[in-house]
């Protein structure tokens, strides 16, 4: 147990549970809420749905003790924490790639953090390029499955598996019940930081994915292996290389996810107010 009265003892290697510690520790000295609802993770551009919360507390990353910095543009690097209606909410405005130089474990630190505080849900959110040809930009995508075609994801688990399918059944209902156009696909995984080939593209679309991206999928698989409900939510802020002929940057993405921000924060807010039992 830390000071803020949670339990560390999940499974982590030392060092990161030491990281853990001292991060809590400091949150705890900074005033910030003890009880948290729910936790979100916000991708390229997605930044801006902390407006929509009655912000309490905001911390820039660099000057959390033992906490990794964003360096991606799109990014804002901050810990806010805020209420919505009477939930509390923990918001990471700003995410860590495995592309930055990050290991995989220090990529889901806030996966950790989040768990050990106590939060009932988590909502794990990026900008993604539509594999599937029936899907538009500015459309979301509700996470059913995830392919990775490369190396583990989490450390050695009995649980180290996607396992959350009842959750996107939920966020799925969730969508089509507030009118937005929605799907549910396959999300593959890839390192980045370079978009993907023309041809791999192709051969992702073989391999059954509707949507491409460079972050979440070791979110999403930390918070099986934790037991902690979650549920990943792909904004479509591009087509994937070779669709649409034309080049591929992250202006783009930002500019999509600005465009279309008001329904992804329509159905997170929705998400973290419902009951998923």
């Amino acid at each position: 147990m830390n000071g803020l009265g949670v339990d560390l003892d999940c499974d982590f290697n030392d060092n990161l549970t030491k990281k853990i510690g001292e991060i809590l520790s400091y949150l705890q000295s900074q005033g910030c809420p003890e009880q948290i609802h729910a936790g979100v993770i916000l991708g390229s551009g997605l930044g801006e749905y902390t407006e929509t919360l009655r912000i309490t507390h905001t911390i820039p990353y660099s000057e959390i003790p033992s906490f990794p910095q964003s360096t991606v543009e799109g990014h804002s690097g901050a810990l806010i924490f805020g209420n919505l209606e009477d939930r509390t909410i923990m918001a990471f405005s700003g995410r860590f790639h495995f592309y930055e130089g990050y290991d995989i474990d220090e990529t889901v630190i806030p996966v950790r953090l989040i768990h050990a505080i106590g939060a009932k849900k988590l909502l794990i959110s990026n900008a993604a390029g539509g594999i599937n040809l029936s899907y538009n930009v500015g459309d979301l995508m509700v996470i059913d499955n995830i392919i990775r075609p490369h190396r583990r994801m989490t450390q050695q688990s009995s649980r180290w598996h996607w396992n959350m399918k009842n959750y996107s059944d939920i966020a799925f209902a969730t969508a089509i019940k507030l009118g937005l156009t929605v799907h549910r696909g396959n999300y593959l995984y890839v390192f980045g930081p370079n978009y993907e080939t023309k041809a791999e593209i192709h051969a992702y679309r073989i391999m059954g994915g509707d949507a491409v991206g460079m972050s979440t999928a070791a979110e999403l698989m930390e918070a099986t292996r934790l037991g902690l409900p979650a549920v990943g939510i792909s904004l479509i802020t591009n087509a994937a290389a070779g669709i649409t002929g034309e080049a591929l940057n992250h202006d783009e993405v930002k500019v999509a996810a600005s465009a279309y921000k008001e329904d992804f924060a329509l159905l997170v807010s929705r998400l973290i107010i419902e009951d998923w039992a």
